[in-house]
């Protein structure tokens, strides 16, 4: 799950006409599955070459990334610019992420600052819009944070929203200010199931039949046939083109499964055509077939391949607490 804040100013006053073509690119780059620091290096560059006219120079453009992982309840951040998040704990207790603001975007490239924090179930990551400063001013954000004891513990998520609001206006915030608050879940264990595989064609095999066992431990016959065929195609290019060590993970949730092939190598995959006569390279365009989506996610050990596979695809998760416009379950 991808959250953003951001800011974008023209010689100090908000400028809402430059904001569609940065949220697009965010949404594009996310799609990507981009780290965290790496997107903001590449929105960077975008507002860079936006510049056709001498009044661009004086945007400024801060942005917030977080991306949070429901397996492992960790959540990688990166910052231009913009205030740091606030986390609310389950007991109401509240803490300001440690992460400093760095440069905005669109000035002197500057390295971007991140941090990675692990957030306990039923925490509330709070994140805020500011008044980003023009490139003349000496103050890079505007240092407004949610003062402590302003949200009450069990609060619904509205209710946060609306409270971190009132509190940051009351401090002087912009009138223009827009809150996300988003409430950690976790998947628990049992569904979640992950195997490591030996670079051996064989684990195909394998991997096949763990992948069978497990769906009928979840009581998941009727998608045996799609999932474990969506799972021996990842598998089968892992062991062919890339490197060891190779991991194949499944992650259950209410509406369907993630199928997930971890490798060593930092190749990325390409969807192909193949001809009539070819003997390969059919493999993701089988998986593309029966998915709703797939994609690759790098990190420092290499690469993992996921794809979702719906089964309850007229049936949308409810998500509980969501307000439109305010907040996220």
């Amino acid at each position: 799950m991808a959250l953003v804040a951001g800011s974008v100013t023209e010689g100090g006053d908000p400028a809402p006409a430059r904001v569609p073509e940065l949220r697009a690119a965010v949404r594009t780059l996310a799609d990507i599955d981009m780290q965290p620091e790496e997107l903001l290096t590449h929105l960077h560059d975008v507002i860079r070459r936006s510049r056709t006219d001498t009044s661009a120079h004086d945007v400024a453009v801060s942005c917030l990334y977080a991306v949070y992982d429901p397996v492992t309840a960790n959540c990688s951040l990166a910052c231009a610019g913009h205030p740091a998040p606030t986390v609310i704990a389950p007991d109401g207790a509240m803490t300001a992420v440690d992460l400093p603001a760095g440069v905005p975007l669109g000035r002197a490239r500057a390295k971007v600052e991140t941090a990675d924090i692990r957030l306990r179930k039923g925490s509330v990551l709070l994140l805020h819009t500011h008044a980003a400063r023009p490139p003349d001013s000496d103050t890079k954000t505007d240092g407004l944070k949610v003062p402590e004891g302003v949200v009450e513990p069990e609060s619904s998520l509205t209710d946060t929203c609306r409270a971190a609001l009132e509190a940051l206006v009351t401090a002087g915030a912009p009138r223009q200010l827009c809150v996300l608050a988003a409430r950690t879940r976790t998947l628990d264990s049992t569904d979640v199931a992950t195997w490591n595989l030996p670079a051996d064609p064989a684990a195909v095999s394998a991997a096949r039949k763990h992948v069978t066992a497990k769906m009928s431990t979840w009581g998941l016959e009727g998608a045996t046939p799609t999932t474990v065929l969506i799972a021996s195609e990842l598998v089968t290019n892992a062991i062919r083109h890339a490197q060891p060590p190779v991991r194949l993970r499944l992650i259950r949730c209410a509406t369907g499964l993630t199928c997930e092939v971890t490798d060593g190598s930092t190749t990325s995959p390409h969807l192909r055509r193949a001809r009539t006569f070819d003997e390969s390279g059919r493999g993701l365009f089988i998986v593309a077939q029966l998915t709703q989506r797939w994609g690759t996610r790098h990190h420092p050990q290499g690469k993992t391949i996921w794809a979702e596979h719906s089964f309850q695809a007229d049936e949308p998760m409810e998500e509980e607490g969501q307000a439109p416009g305010v907040g996220l379950a």
